[in-house]
């Protein structure tokens, strides 16, 4: 079984909004549900689980069933981080899932997310036992000397770029969030599951990833956002 574990517990402060950006209306519908909809629709997945904020769950599942998102199952509450939030979510399966079962770790306010890339992130894992989505690093990187100045620099052939979706068999996800957490590793401030995996010791496998995919943290990245979806527009009516 292929379970989506959507991350959607965050205010979205910087966006500068009354309600939580994962909520925000583009073209009559949530973000949320367009980043839900490209888990619904794709044939892999058997089903989603949403951390949710605390007071949203009605709403979500009452958008669930107005969009047709039916393979939604579980919607949880967020913690104080977005760790707390994943670790929430995962020991929310046990019971649910086996341990060789995949878990698709996603966060909400991606809404674009293809389905070439989900195919390529649960292939990966379930040959590997994990895998992060990732792309090349195209800028240089210079390290700094005293702040204004460097002579150092990192080799970009040597960088990837990691994002969501990422995806982990459940066994190992469920064993790593409780000895993070137990052990306090991992799990402060801009920490993920991949790089609480890699202080945990654990080897993370690369898979396809797309520009695309963007994370919808400023009024700019909604913009960019709109720009997508006219263009999918265009092309559906070329078509």
């Amino acid at each position: 079984m292929n379970i989506a574990l959507i991350i959607a517990g965050g205010t979205g402060n910087r966006m500068g909004q009354d309600i939580p950006k994962q909520f925000l209306n583009i073209h009559d519908k949530p973000i949320l549900i367009y980043t839900l909809e490209g888990f619904q629709k794709h044939a892999d997945i058997d089903a989603i689980e949403v951390v949710c904020l605390e007071g949203w769950h009605e709403v979500l599942w009452a958008y669930a069933r107005q969009f047709g998102i039916d393979k939604l199952k579980w919607v949880v509450s967020g913690g104080q981080s977005g760790q707390e939030s994943i670790r929430n979510g995962v020991f929310n399966l046990e019971g649910k899932c086996s341990d060789d079962d995949i878990v698709i770790i996603h966060d909400g306010i991606r809404p674009l997310v293809e389905p070439a890339v989900l195919t390529d992130v649960i292939a990966k894992c379930r040959q590997y036992g994990n895998a992060v989505t990732s792309m090349p690093y195209n800028e240089q990187i210079f390290i700094v000397d005293d702040e204004i100045s460097t002579t150092k620099y990192i080799p970009r052939e040597t960088l990837r770029r990691v994002a969501t979706p990422q995806a982990y068999r459940f066994g190992k996800l469920d064993w790593a969030y409780k000895k993070a957490f137990a052990e306090g590793i991992g799990i402060h401030g801009s920490s993920y599951t991949n790089t609480m995996m890699v202080e945990l010791g654990e080897r993370l496998y690369f898979a396809s990833g797309s520009d695309k995919n963007i994370k919808l943290t400023t009024k700019d990245d909604l913009e960019l956002f709109k720009a997508y979806l006219a263009m999918d527009r265009k092309d559906d009516y070329l078509k």
